[in-house]
């Protein structure tokens, strides 16, 4: 007799994708190699020009008098909408913010698109734009128009958000991946996973100890601190969806370097490790909102390391690797016994409605 197909695990619906597929799947919203390959099939050829070719998480924009903008968008379906640590209004204006610092841009002014479904609770409502307000307010951003629309009972999943921000470039540096030169350090600002797990624990109904919390932060004031102290920032990402391992894969191939970490640096919680475990989840892959890595000359890096430790959400910063001249758009990651592996993009949706 044979025995029946073991369970899927906790949360996990997206089947292994296929190249060239007709039709949008969940994960061509992972972050990953399927996200990758919709923006580099549809999007880019149908919008191409030199602001979108940078592929960086916003725009930098000249005006006729010389001086340069930062411009980004970003859509927000996180489930659930309220989470240890935030709910999607905190996750908007931060992740929004957060796109323009990683452009070395002082955010300004924030947009918020609401598209809410009928039967939705204005009490749960008022909730998440007292958030924003808060969020914006630490920030320093003003949330300056907006736009809302309604869809019937059953379409639209209680509400999606979707922001956009506009921040002044006030460095003269070239923040971007083009930018990212061989010899440059890589420094990671705080631990990893903390968001992606504290969403999965709430959908999977896991109790630790201690709850994990989200580690939704806004990150321009470190940023400006760095750019501050005069700092050669050559590039700026932080690690959203396909977390660490998926915007390295990013950053190598857009600059057309190669990038090494050591295992034994990256520091990840004990809560966060177990969850993963206990998910069959990798702490490299998983989504962070308030994490970011820094490349510099690694003349520079005992100085970036010390402002961020002042500074920056998450704990101590830490130099996690280097960037060479090749193979070019290669990660690999030594591990803590002194083998290597090669890091690739995510092949699917790990860890869906993340963000």
């Amino acid at each position: 007799m044979s025995l029946p197909p073991p369970p899927a695990p906790i949360g996990f619906s997206c089947p292994v994708p296929l190249s060239h597929r007709t039709e949008i799947t969940v994960g061509h919203g992972g972050g990953g190699r399927l996200t990758q390959e919709l923006i580099d099939r549809v999007f880019r050829p149908a919008f191409a020009n030199p602001a979108l070719e940078a592929q960086h998480d916003g725009a930098s924009l000249c005006l006729p008098n010389g001086s340069r903008l930062a411009f980004t968008t970003d859509a927000h379906v996180v489930s659930p909408l309220f989470f240890p640590g935030g709910n999607i209004g905190t996750l908007a204006v931060n992740g929004t913010v957060n796109d323009l610092a990683m452009c070395g841009a002082r955010p300004l002014w924030l947009s918020a698109g609401f598209i809410l479904e009928e039967g939705f609770p204005i009490a749960e409502l008022q909730r998440i734009v007292a958030a924003m307000q808060t969020a914006a307010a630490v920030a320093e951003v003003g949330i300056v128009t907006g736009d809302t629309k309604v869809v019937e009972r059953g379409k639209g999943d209680g509400v999606y958000i979707t922001t956009s921000g506009v921040g002044v470039i006030e460095t003269p540096l070239a923040v971007a991946p083009g930018s990212i030169r061989p010899g440059d350090a890589i420094i990671l600002s705080g631990d990893l996973g903390r968001h992606g797990m504290a969403i999965m624990a709430t959908r999977a109904g896991l109790e630790f100890e201690s709850a994990i919390e989200s580690d939704c932060a806004p990150l321009a004031a470190p940023v400006q601190a760095l750019l501050d102290a005069g700092l050669e920032i050559h590039c700026l990402r932080d690690l959203t969806r396909g977390g660490l391992a998926t915007s390295l894969v990013e950053l190598a191939e857009s600059a057309k370097v190669a990038i090494a970490i050591d295992a034994a640096r990256v520091p990840v919680s004990e809560l966060v490790q177990g969850a993963c475990e206990i998910l069959g989840l990798d702490p490299l892959y998983v989504a962070n909102e308030g994490r970011f890595v820094c490349l510099l000359p690694a003349a520079q890096a005992g100085r970036a390391l010390d402002i961020l430790r002042r500074t920056a959400p998450g704990g101590a910063p830490v130099l996690i690797g280097t960037v060479s001249a090749g193979p070019a758009g290669q990660v690999t990651q030594r591990s803590i016994i002194g083998s290597e592996r090669i890091i690739d993009r995510l092949s699917g949706e790990q860890l869906p409605r993340i963000c």
